[in-house]
């Protein structure tokens, strides 16, 4: 008796434990997928390859809330809008007589927009690969699916609620098969769904990532300033950069210096240099940090 309470003790704990890992690891991957899109987009204006910086699964995670949070703002403002919509049609549906017509006649129309809105969404998915500049499509074509779906479906369940509630016993006559098909066509909608939701949350990510690009470009003095020693010269060809060839002595290994520079990122064992005034042709630089090169970090107070 002792070993079986034991053992149900055990899986309890056991599902109790699956039930909250699984729910934090997708999370996690989600944080970590939407905060590679962004730092990518970020960097990719740069001219930097994201993979290239070693950035730890950690980084983007801590870069992931900024890309979501006009999002998850906007499904939660959608929700409590739903809920509030959905209560006052059940309010109305139960009222009955020129009431429920009337919601009858606006689930119908309901239905016909939410057919155009997904037709437009199929439309531009096969007119996608001749559009050169997606950026738009990118956005649009995802939301028109979401919402093209998410009307047809609910005009559709608010008129079986209505007829339900006129006829109670007109659900009987669609056969005991009703109750399946009905539970798969949730799942199916819930499923198409979350995947536009994923598709334009993801380009949304990007947008962010490429806005904070730009706007940092804008303000590179607010990166460290950093004063760069090399062996050999770098030929560097942006006028912004300053080159200083350095005197000959007794142990000086280091024979030019660099000026102007600011740390744009830096990972475990190399960082990206960029110009103190930012062009849409500039360069950055891949500096690694080894004993080839002495970096030294310059900054000012005030008073």
């Amino acid at each position: 008796m002792t070993d079986e309470r034991g053992g149900r003790s055990i899986e309890r704990w056991v599902g109790l434990a699956t039930a909250i890992v699984a729910p934090v690891t997708v999370l996690s991957a989600l944080l970590f997928y939407f905060g590679y899109v962004s730092t990518r987009a970020t960097y990719e204006y740069f001219g930097i390859d994201v993979d290239a910086v070693g950035l730890s699964t950690q980084d983007y995670l801590m870069r992931s809330p900024r890309p979501l949070l006009t999002p998850f703002i906007g499904l939660l403002l959608l929700g409590i809008l739903a809920l509030w919509l959905h209560v006052n049609v059940r309010g109305l549906v139960a009222a009955g007589g020129r009431r429920r017509s009337r919601v009858r006649v606006a689930a119908r129309w309901t239905r016909v927009a939410g057919v155009v809105i997904l037709v437009t969404g199929i439309l531009l998915v096969l007119v996608y690969p001749r559009f050169e500049n997606r950026a738009v499509l990118d956005l649009l074509i995802p939301l028109c699916l979401a919402v093209g779906i998410v009307l047809l479906a609910y005009g559709s369940h608010v008129t079986t609620m209505s007829d339900a509630r006129a006829n109670p016993n007109a659900g009987d006559t669609n056969g005991p098969s009703w109750r399946p098909s009905r539970a798969v066509a949730s799942v199916l909608v819930i499923a198409v769904v979350t995947a536009n939701v994923f598709w334009a949350t993801a380009t949304l990510a990007q947008w962010s990532g490429r806005g904070q690009a730009v706007d940092l470009s804008r303000r590179l003095d607010s990166l460290p300033s950093v004063i760069l020693d090399t062996k050999e010269r770098l030929y560097v060809r942006d006028p912004v950069i300053d080159e200083a060839v350095l005197p000959s002595e007794d142990g000086q290994e280091f024979r030019y210096r660099y000026r102007q520079l600011r740390l744009l990122v830096h990972g475990s064992d190399r960082m990206f240099l960029v110009p103190a005034e930012w062009s849409p042709s500039g360069t950055t630089l891949l500096v690694p940090l080894n004993e080839n090169v002495r970096v030294r970090f310059q900054f000012q107070n005030p008073g």
